[in-house]
């Protein structure tokens, strides 16, 4: 009767490092699925960084043309606002005389 114990005893224990090494393999499943999705979120954080990198460099050149637009137009006022105030006030002279 002690040897069917320990048989039983035996197959009990080899039932449990089977469901032990089974649960094992699905953990072991399960962190790779999760590494994978994190290369994937690296990766897509990778790509949005990239894309807002390139978006960030047009911004600033289109911030750059538009100063040197400025700029010009500042530079463009001194020499025009006097000469349409000295037309206006020749033409109201013209007007007036």
């Amino acid at each position: 009767m002690s040897e069917q114990i320990q048989a039983n005893t035996g197959q009990e224990i080899l039932e449990v490092l089977k469901q032990i090494s089974h649960n094992q393999e699905k953990l072991l499943e399960g962190q790779q699925q999760a590494w994978k999705l994190q290369r994937e979120q690296v990766e897509m954080a990778r790509t949005q960084f990239e894309r807002a990198e390139r978006l960030n460099d047009r911004a600033e050149k289109i911030q750059e043309t538009s100063a040197r637009m400025v700029s010009t137009a500042r530079k463009a006022m001194v020499v025009i606002l006097p000469i349409v105030f000295f037309l206006v006030i020749y033409l109201s002279w013209l007007i007036f005389r």
